[in-house]
């Protein structure tokens, strides 16, 4: 079938095209190809104009028109202010933001970022020494970081969510190893480096926008239970904030959730929960002991495959805490289906189980709207290797809990910066969307008393008029 070709950058797998790249061609050659000798491309003379992050001011400018520099000023000038500051700390954060936008994880990237004419002239002309910027990130306190969270909430939220007649908050927490002596640093739950010291943040996401809505750093040996019921409550308070008084919201959280603290805030702010539970011996007996399975799905020979039942279960904990609590059971024959709990000797049924105080929905609307999530999985594995919030800045806990809330907060702007500028680019990795957009080559050019950026024909800026 032959197709027609449009000026329109393809935003499918051959991404090349968008980028500004050319398809090989070689179905159409008849000699082979031979690379040249790299030495006869010659050297000429060093350009000090050149730069490799052309998309910076662009994404500057956007975030000038959020207002972001005028939010970092008046949260967080207090840090640092006095008639004889240099750097004062709104800018200090903005170069921070600025760093890890165009792929620099730690402090340390600053250097290599201080040869690059661009980035200079962003950062107000002069890039201050590490030692700086390491003693700046010591300089938050407890009401720093709150407000830093409460910012990276702000952009998680655009008013485009109002759309959505269902809104999902995740919940989970990862697994950050250290190889130095960080304060907070202590062993825990470690599946790659068990007994290594490391962090356990925990961080929550909105599914439909793809960001970031908060995120608090714990020491290796935290858990997840009762005591982080004030962050659950006001990452839910945060997302319901500006949604319509009908739209929906679920919160999703693995059986670590399945505390009753944790049930009642959600349920008491009026979101729904869908938790995986504890599977504890009486849920079991609970479930093997049910009767009424319903069939969703069969095979070709007619034989169920899939089942759901509304199981009759209450724990002691959700009944004081006055918790609604709805129990769905799955048993499938599926393949893949997770971990593998068998409760029937004549059956081969794997189990799983929810809770929820979504009395009104299908039971199996339940369950597969609780294995949507996990896409949070990919989105903090991306926050790892994009962002390197694994990467900690500082021996300080509280410097690297403020590097952490920068780091999503960069995350969220750049996901609002894409859908404004390039929304055909939205669907792409952040590694991609930095090559498309912000890690490309230009030329500072200074021309009629003003400073003029050169940009490739092929880049996306280029070709958006941006």
């Amino acid at each position: 079938m032959k197709t027609s070709k449009t000026n329109t950058p393809s935003t499918g797998k051959v991404r090349r095209d968008a980028l500004g790249g050319q398809r090989g061609d070689g179905h159409r050659r008849v000699r082979r190809i031979r690379p040249p000798d790299p030495a006869t491309v010659r050297r000429g003379d060093a350009d000090p104009a050149l730069t490799g992050v052309a998309g910076l001011p662009r994404f500057g400018t956007f975030m000038r028109e959020l207002g972001v520099h005028r939010d970092l000023k008046r949260l967080f000038w207090r840090l640092k202010s006095g008639p004889m500051v240099v750097y004062p700390m709104e800018a200090q954060l903005q170069l921070l933001l600025y760093s890890n936008v165009v792929g620099e994880h730690r402090v340390f990237g600053l250097e290599a970022l201080a040869a690059d004419p661009l980035f200079v002239k962003l950062a107000g002309g002069v890039v201050p020494s590490l030692d700086t910027v390491y003693r700046d990130l010591c300089r938050f306190d407890d009401d720093a970081i709150a407000d830093l969270d409460r910012l990276l909430g702000r952009y998680a939220m655009p008013k485009s969510i109002r759309k959505h007649e269902v809104v999902h908050l995740d919940i989970d927490s990862t697994v950050e190893p250290l190889f130095g002596c960080q304060e907070g640093a202590e062993p825990g739950p470690n599946p790659r480096y068990h007994g290594r010291p490391s962090y356990h943040p925990l961080v929550a996401r909105v599914a439909e926008t793809k960001a970031f809505v908060g995120a608090e750093l714990r020491r290796g040996d935290t858990s997840f239970g009762a005591a982080d019921e004030l962050a659950v409550s006001q990452w839910v308070e945060r997302v319901r904030a500006p949604l319509r008084p009908e739209q929906r919201l679920y919160v999703r959280i693995d059986a670590a959730g399945d505390c009753a603290e944790i049930l009642a805030a959600i349920n008491v702010r009026k979101a729904f929960f869908v938790v995986k539970p504890r599977l504890t011996s009486d849920l079991l007996r609970a479930i093997r002991d049910t009767v009424r399975w319903t069939t969703v799905d069969h095979d070709a020979n007619g034989k169920p495959v899939r089942q759901v039942a509304v199981v009759d279960f209450k724990r002691d904990t959700w009944m004081r805490a006055e918790v609604p609590v709805r129990v769905v059971a799955v048993r499938t024959r599926e393949p893949g289906a997770g971990r593998q709990v068998f409760l029937w000797d004549d059956l081969d049924y794997s189990i799983k189980a929810y809770l929820t105080n979504d009395f009104a929905s299908d039971p199996d609307d339940i369950a597969r709207r609780y294995e949507d999530r996990a896409g949070i999985e990919p989105m903090i594995g991306e926050a790892k290797s994009a962002w390197g919030i694994g990467a900690v800045p500082s021996a300080t806990f509280i410097a690297n809990h403020a590097m952490l809330l920068l780091k999503l907060l960069a995350h969220n702007l750049v996901r609002l910066f894409v859908v404004t500028v390039a929304p055909a680019l939205s669907s792409w990795s952040i590694a991609w969307l930095r090559r498309a957009l912000i890690c490309i080559p230009g030329r500072l050019v200074r021309s009629a008393r003003s400073t003029w950026l050169r940009l490739p024909v092929q880049s996306w800026l280029c070709r958006l008029q941006l």
